[in-house]
């Protein structure tokens, strides 16, 4: 599923199709996110193994969008804070041999991350090169909550990137969601100065769109020519448009990129088949 199509190739005078020069190979992206591991291998959240959906999912993009040249997690990793779980992960992505960089959730330990998965995770705004591309990744956690924040030093420093790099493209990366999805209970938990972030944002020339995890469900919107999506779980997923919690029967998924040297971005989500074990309903949170 993609957001935008490939244009058609122009006819020649002649009448004849003019030879095409073949197109530049875009920078192939995945992003994971929600992953909600334990450290105990047969630990559940509201009734899945969330080892199992993840593995799910990669077999999935191993099938579709494999090898990609990156991959971004973008936080909630691990449920239960144990080293364990980030060294699980670290021994797994490790194991697939693509380059990937992880942002923090609220349900993340930033000292296990950082010292357990990935060092970069530190920092609260990161710039990481992708092909002809930038993608900035920013950390929107706040100590002991569930909501987010993104401090002046990291809207500043997007604005120093936009003057930088204005003839970059560039995608911004974050856990938590910079504008109301309509579920009055998610929303009590998204980024508190998501206003004046996308006020920044929108003076960004070469930004091409933001993506957050943290709200379990595919989503896009466009607030001031802001251009916000937002990413299934691949673990259980949030009805949309519902003021207290609930599940979706939504399966578990992912969303490629791919980001073409010209400035070009494709983007669309794949989800599983099925669960691994029976969705199992629930009407409190986690």
């Amino acid at each position: 599923m993609a957001d935008t199509d490939a244009p058609t190739p122009p006819a020649g005078d002649s009448g004849h199709a003019q030879q095409q020069q073949p197109a530049a190979a875009p920078y192939r992206l995945l992003q994971l996110t929600d992953l909600h591991l334990f450290a105990d291998p047969q630990r559940r959240l509201l009734g899945q193994n969330t080892r199992r959906t993840l593995e799910s999912v990669l077999t999935l993009a191993q099938t579709k969008y494999w090898p990609p040249d990156g991959i971004v997690l973008t936080g909630d990793l691990v449920h239960d804070e144990e080293p364990g779980a980030y060294d699980v992960l670290r021994r797994r992505f490790d194991g697939l041999r693509i380059p990937y960089h992880c942002i923090p959730g609220n349900h993340d330990r930033l000292d296990l991350l950082v010292g357990h998965l990935d060092a970069g995770a530190a920092s609260a705004l990161r710039l990481v090169t992708a092909g002809a591309w930038d993608l900035l990744l920013l950390d929107s956690t706040l100590p002991a909550q569930a909501g987010g924040h993104l401090d002046e030093g990291v809207l500043a420093g997007i604005a120093e990137h936009a003057a930088a790099a204005s003839k970059r493209p560039t995608l911004v990366f974050l856990h938590h969601h910079l504008a109301p999805m309509g579920s009055h209970w998610i929303d009590t938990m998204q980024v508190d100065n998501g206003a004046s972030a996308l006020a920044a944002l929108a003076h960004h020339p070469q930004l091409r769109a933001v993506i957050c995890g943290h709200v379990h469900q595919h989503a896009e919107q466009e607030h001031g020519g802001v251009r916000l999506l937002a990413t299934p779980s691949t673990c259980v997923q949030f009805l949309p448009d519902s003021d207290r919690f609930a599940l979706d029967t939504l399966t578990p998924g992912y969303r490629w990129l791919d980001l073409y040297p010209d400035g070009r971005l494709t983007t669309g989500i794949e989800r599983t088949a099925a669960y691994p074990e029976p969705l199992v309903p629930a009407t409190e949170g986690y």
